[in-house]
């Protein structure tokens, strides 16, 4: 069996670990590329960190600025001790924005980061240049998948055994054997912080009905968006089927979709070489409308 690592998908290159505070907010980034190149924002999923995106950040690092970070809430961020919505969130990243000097960023986003995205090119259209909006949320509210997440993500936060957050991790993948013992560790020790179950559950208030409700996105909000847009799904995705895909493409008027074979929840994660050839394709301008 071949050996696979978080460090060895990085281990050439030239990227960079820290923390800045943007605005008020502790935020913790990994951040490829250098600044005379424009900038692109990756965005992770609920109860994710950065490291979604380790597979990714050689690639688009060398067309772009390219920071991806821990949301408030998660990974190594700040942890505020209030339900979190989409609002939120959208306010964490322009303040991340403004603190990096970013008047406008391609913004790339997978579940909740997708959400988020397509959020701010509604809400704020100024700050963004292209967006991907990878297997996202905000458009279903499928009690059992609700359900199904919230269980798995508060069972792995009340007690973070290596099972647990195996199951938490295998639940993102149409392969479970992607989930590597690096992956499993590196998710636990951030289960394992003191503050995890209460910001676990702050960051799982969207799961609740009445406050996920009030967030989601209509189709008039999805069919406004002026953006480039590229919506990326998977034929095993567990949030919701491929026809999914196709409807928020079909709402946004200059979209492009993109479908991936044999992938979950993590497509970038699952299929790097599929993911970063459709996604650089897209936001370097050189991609059509295209199923993969």
């Amino acid at each position: 069996m071949t050996y696979r690592s978080i460090w060895s998908d990085l281990a050439q290159v030239e990227f960079s670990q820290g923390f800045l505070d943007a605005k008020g907010y502790r935020t913790r980034y990994l951040h490829s590329g250098n600044e005379s190149l424009p900038p692109l924002l990756l965005l992770h999923g609920i109860s994710g960190h950065a490291e979604a995106y380790v597979r990714n950040l050689a690639s688009h690092g060398e067309h772009f600025d390219t920071w991806a970070i821990d949301f408030i809430g998660h990974g190594y961020s700040a942890k505020p001790t209030h339900p979190l919505e989409i609002k939120h969130y959208v306010d964490h990243v322009l303040r991340f924005l403004d603190t990096i000097g970013a008047e406008k960023a391609a913004i790339s986003g997978e579940s909740l980061g997708g959400w988020v995205t397509a959020r701010l090119a509604i809400d704020h259209p100024d700050r963004v240049a292209r967006i991907a909006l990878n297997t996202m949320g905000g458009t279903m509210a499928n009690p059992k998948v609700m359900e199904r997440l919230y269980t798995l993500s508060m069972e792995a936060a009340e007690n973070p055994t290596w099972e647990r957050v195996r199951a938490r991790l295998e639940w993102l993948m149409a392969d479970p054997t992607m989930v590597n013992d690096d992956l499993i560790r590196t998710r636990q020790a951030i289960f394992q912080q003191p503050e995890w179950l209460i910001a676990c559950q702050m960051n799982m208030a969207l799961q609740n009905p009445e406050i996920r409700a009030r967030n989601m996105l209509s189709d008039a909000e999805l069919a406004s968006i002026q953006a480039e847009a590229l919506v990326i799904w998977t034929t095993k995705d567990p949030s919701g089927p491929v026809d999914e895909g196709k409807r928020i493409a079909s709402l946004i008027p200059h979209s492009t979709l993109a479908v991936m074979e044999n992938c979950g929840h993590w497509p970038q994660f699952e299929d790097a070489a599929t993911f970063d050839r459709i996604h650089l394709g897209f936001l370097l301008g050189r991609v059509g409308k295209e199923s993969s």
